[in-house]
């Protein structure tokens, strides 16, 4: 699996977190972050029987409850193999841990056929990509037409008091928070999740996120921001192909 620098920089930044990764999710979110699973969860209209890939599945929370309450067969997908193992763990404790997979593998270059899911999900994984454009293109080509995509990312508030409030977590509390609950492994993610989120939609703003899904062929793309602000999610429906011989005379 070839990584790029993007891919290399996410590895080594959460090597050190798989057993601790769902803790450090609500911290970040100040205890959002199952709530936001859920409402992208919520978009996934697929029942036993179907399949869903999960991109970026970490140690495999998406995928378990997207086993759980769906009833379908779901994928989950991850380019850290810490993150995976943690995963499997997780999975085996599982009631639906016969309907999860797990697989080593890049969201830029999906091992899988086209058209092979009936619905895909991806969390927190657009700022650690090169090219989100082609990254997205990369995911709606292994959902089937008429299939869910749906995200989850985090978000900055907008306006006053919410997002100074927010700068001032993200850049002063959050890193030594970190320090003190996680050592140095939390403390560098602490401190590059603030301006990481900044700089991504200061040059990828959510009308860029929608236009990039339509681009990608994923039609009715739906946005709700949640927690005063603090998180995205998004859903769509990958296009139907067009009827042959559709708008001739």
């Amino acid at each position: 699996m070839q990584e790029t620098g993007p891919n290399r920089f996410a590895r080594q930044l959460f090597d050190g977190l798989p057993a601790r990764y769902d803790r450090l999710a609500e911290v970040l979110s100040f205890g959002q972050n199952s709530r936001w699973r859920k409402a992208m969860v919520d978009a996934v209209a697929v029942g036993p029987g179907g399949c869903v890939l999960d991109v970026a599945t970490g140690p495999g929370g998406v995928a378990l409850q997207l086993a759980s309450r769906t009833g379908a067969r779901v994928t989950g997908v991850d380019v850290t193999p810490q993150m995976l193992h943690a995963a499997q763990a997780n999975v085996a404790a599982s009631p639906d841990a016969g309907r999860i997979s797990l697989v080593l593998g890049r969201a830029e270059d999906l091992p899988f056929a086209d058209a092979t899911f009936e619905a895909l999900t991806f969390t927190y994984l657009l700022r650690y990509v090169a090219d989100p454009a082609a990254t997205l293109r990369e995911l709606v080509r292994v959902v089937k037409p008429g299939g869910v995509v749906a995200s989850l990312e985090f978000h900055p508030p907008r306006g006053i008091p919410w997002y100074p409030l927010w700068a001032i977590y993200t850049h002063v509390v959050l890193p030594a928070a970190g320090w003190a609950l996680g050592g140095r492994e939390w403390f560098e993610v602490g401190r590059f999740l603030g301006p990481s989120i900044s700089r991504h939609y200061r040059r990828y703003p959510v009308s860029w996120h929608v236009d990039a899904w339509r681009a990608a062929g994923v039609e009715a793309v739906s946005t709700r921001v949640m927690s005063l602000g603090g998180g995205l999610v998004m859903w769509g429906r990958r296009s139907e192909p067009p009827t042959q011989g559709a708008g001739r005379a």
